[in-house]
């Protein structure tokens, strides 16, 4: 089976940044992915090990970085 077959995708998140994977670390069970956004900014990410071979991700490979607003948190130093 094919896992790379082109589908379009629609999602309800208004978040999506595409970006261009410059490091994956894998550990035992999830992966930090970093994406480079482009202006200078890096979106990172924890996903699944599971995840990345399912999306075929490597570096160098687009990718996009979807954030649903209510779970972006923001904080301040005190």
């Amino acid at each position: 089976m094919n896992r790379r077959k082109e589908k379009n995708m629609k999602l309800s998140a208004r978040n999506q940044l595409k970006g261009k994977v410059i490091n994956i670390n894998k550990g035992a069970v999830n992966s930090i992915v970093t994406l480079d956004i482009g202006g200078g900014n890096i979106i990172v990410a924890t996903i699944s090990c599971a995840a990345v071979e399912e999306l075929g991700l490597e570096v160098g490979s687009d990718a996009y970085a979807v954030i649903k607003a209510t779970s972006v948190m923001v904080g301040i130093d005190e």
